[in-house]
């Protein structure tokens, strides 16, 4: 009796590598991968540590906020490097989701459970990042011109309880995908080879997305801290122009014959 063959490479521990001579899909599915760590992977480390700077307070969140928004081309910078690729990496994600199918006959459990988990922690991030940038970003006051408002705004929706269920759940489900996607990112592009390689990465991957996760959950509980309730509407309000009173010069009584002009 023949000795049953071992598992091809590409059929190790899950992870199926991106393959070449497959048209434009290779092409988009490396984009798609990429735009996965940089930028949006990036701009998630930033927002979550911009708002962890709310345990400082009101006034300290409101400044970051400025700060941000006061950044050269910061519109510009807005849309080529977190709206565009954000909106690519979402929708082709989700293309993907619907497309693929767990082979549970060809990888192990831990393999499809990664599969399946990163599809719905994705699609979840997804409708999350949706109504979050339309109710934070463009709803509402507008931060960008009123940042004194930014904490306030957020402190009113997490004092909905279903909001705040919805942020917690998140928040979990946006760092879980993160974390699991540069795992993922490091065995496709081939900077993890073997399996030992991507154990000790994945450990990595889960003590980094615990920690992201935890800050950002840290950060949340800012807003609904007790300390801080009833921030004002604006802590950065618009001052009104102080114009200084015209000066009235009084005529000079002197008689000092020197004067110029004076008749002697």
């Amino acid at each position: 009796m023949a000795a049953a063959a071992p598992p091809a490479p590409n059929k190790i521990r899950g992870v199926q590598p991106l393959r070449a001579a497959q048209g434009h899909e290779f092409f988009w599915r490396r984009l798609h991968s990429l735009s996965g760590i940089i930028p949006i992977g990036a701009f998630l480390v930033e927002h979550i540590v911009s708002n962890f700077e709310a345990t400082n307070g009101p006034l300290a969140y409101a400044q970051q906020v400025k700060f941000l928004n006061s950044l050269p081309l910061v519109r510009m910078l807005e849309w080529a490097f977190i709206f565009i690729p954000l909106a690519f990496h979402a929708l082709y994600g989700v293309w993907i989701a619907f497309r693929g199918r767990s082979n549970v006959n060809v990888y192990p459990w831990a393999g499809n459970f990664g599969y399946l988990t990163q599809r719905i922690t994705g699609l979840i991030a997804f409708a999350y990042i949706v109504q979050h940038v339309w109710r934070q970003r463009f709803a509402g006051v507008q931060l960008p011109e009123h940042p004194g408002a930014a904490f306030h705004k957020v402190q009113v929706e997490l004092h909905n309880p279903w909001m705040l269920a919805i942020y917690v759940i998140a928040m979990i489900a946006t760092c879980w995908h993160f974390a699991y996607g540069i795992w993922l990112f490091a065995a496709k592009w081939g900077i993890t080879p073997g399996d030992k390689a991507r154990k000790r990465f994945g450990y990595v991957c889960a003590l980094g997305g615990t920690a992201l996760c935890i800050m950002g959950l840290v950060g949340m509980y800012a807003f609904i801290n007790p300390k801080y309730a009833n921030a004002p509407d604006d802590v950065m309000p618009a001052q009104p122009a102080i114009y200084a009173p015209a000066t009235t010069v009084a005529p000079s009584n002197s008689t000092n014959p020197s004067q110029p002009g004076e008749v002697r």
